[in-house]
């Protein structure tokens, strides 16, 4: 095993939570100014609605500006830091095979849901047409991008383009991700030395990158105010209760994806029973739904797996670290879902190859993001990109993102400790 892995966080930090507080203002206000324009059939109020656009736009530039190379650079530095997997060991490749294979289960269950529960969304076509329209004054290459999404065996071939920085350029960011994830292992494999001259530069300037991503950010309670009062007087009541059911359908895929991918693995492999286990790791949960830090709350998952899992200091030392960094099952999940209610809600069809492109996009972004507030929905980016989604849509969701954000990041604490069970038991520990 190696030390010293360069793992770049994949969950908001607690001081993200003052830029939650003022997001939330931003969205309060913006709903308030929204909801005064249809009420008082104002003309000027409705006018300082579409003089705010501008804001909203700015807003989405700048992050789309930023966010791209920073995935690239997070995307490197987590996946070159771990080392030659040869050397990471057993250990290892049990451990990232968990939290690979449960996200890709994470956004198989997020797609299914999405499509049970969005159509329940109040939302008509004239509507859609409505928010087409915005995006499309905001966003020139929306429709480009959507043009782009190809099928079949075309698909593969464009993963691996012969110039992946040109098929960035045009808007289609998948074989980016997939070359520098390759570039990343071949890294992976250098000798130490040479290794960690790459990881060090990526690392300085991912660090780099999140500087500028947070001044970015201190504009989000405007860009999401623009963004909602624009909405709201267009849209008026039916724009919170289509969130509201974006909300809700969240919460029940993250509770689906527990229930069915999480706790039946603590029970076949682990050998725990399912009221035993929730009482060992509900301290870890409940810090986690607090503070929306998996970082957080590792103090207190370490104490549990130790104290009351039972499980060895070099397995909880080893997966619980890591897993606070990659362990983004509930994080994957709601991007799926994201994805597709900005698709539904902009009335985009995305089609089987649009879906896969965007499931693609979200796993390989979800192997490591940088620890920005609200990394999940800023690392939509690429799979919007992909889809040919309006970065606009993104606003939205920063500005609703609180309540999700709590339950996704308790539900990645869950699957680290699930890792950190599973692969405990398979290690030969004796868990009580």
């Amino acid at each position: 095993m190696e030390a010293g892995l360069i793992i770049v966080p994949g969950n908001n930090t607690v001081r993200s939570i003052g830029i939650h507080v003022w997001m939330a203002v931003g969205l309060v206000a913006g709903l308030a100014l929204g909801f005064a324009a249809v009420l008082m059939h104002s003309p000027l109020l409705l006018a300082v609605t579409q003089w705010l656009r501008p804001l909203g736009t700015l807003f989405s530039n700048l992050l789309s500006m930023v966010v791209i190379p920073l995935v690239a650079t997070a995307l490197f530095a987590g996946i070159a830091g771990l080392g030659d997997l040869r050397r990471v060991g057993r250990l290892g490749v049990r451990t990232l095979g968990f939290f690979w294979s449960t996200t890709l289960a994470a956004i198989l269950v997020g797609f299914v849901v999405a499509a049970l529960f969005l159509p329940l969304a109040p939302i008509t076509p004239d509507q859609q047409a409505a928010l087409r329209q915005v995006a499309a004054a905001d966003s020139a290459g929306v429709g480009r991008a959507a043009e782009q999404i190809t099928t079949g065996a075309r698909f593969i071939v464009e993963l691996l383009p012969s110039n992946p920085v040109r098929a960035a350029v045009d808007g289609n960011l998948l074989p980016l991700i997939v070359f520098i994830t390759i570039f990343a292992v071949a890294a992976a494999t250098l000798p130490e030395e040479k290794r960690h001259t790459l990881t060090d530069l990526a690392d300085v300037t991912t660090q780099a990158l999140i500087r500028i991503v947070r001044w970015v950010l201190l504009l989000a309670p405007l860009g999401i105010l623009a963004i909602a009062a624009g909405a709201v007087a267009t849209f008026g009541l039916d724009l919170v209760k289509t969130m509201a059911v974006f909300i809700l359908t969240v919460i029940a895929g993250l509770v689906v994806f527990i229930a069915v991918v999480y706790l039946p693995a603590v029970a076949l492999v682990g050998r725990l029973g399912a009221r035993r286990y929730l009482k060992a790791i509900r301290a870890s949960l409940l810090m986690a739904f607090s503070t929306t830090s998996s970082l957080s709350a590792l103090p207190v998952m370490l104490e549990a797996a130790e104290s009351d899992l039972r499980l060895s200091r070099t397995v909880a030392s080893f997966v619980l670290p890591l897993g606070a960094s990659i362990g983004r099952g509930g994080s994957a999940l709601f991007q799926a879902v994201a994805v597709m209610f900005v698709a539904r809600l902009y009335d985009i069809p995305l089609g089987l190859a649009g879906t896969f492109q965007a499931g693609a996009a979200v796993f390989l972004a979800s192997l490591t993001v940088a620890s920005v507030p609200s990394a999940s929905i800023v690392s939509l980016v690429p799979a919007f990109a992909a889809t040919g989604l309006p970065l606009t849509g993104l606003q939205l969701l920063l500005g609703f993102d609180r309540v999700p954000d709590m339950f996704r990041t308790m539900t990645n604490v869950f699957g680290t400790l699930t890792a950190a069970t599973v692969v405990g038991a398979v290690e030969g520990d004796k868990l009580e």
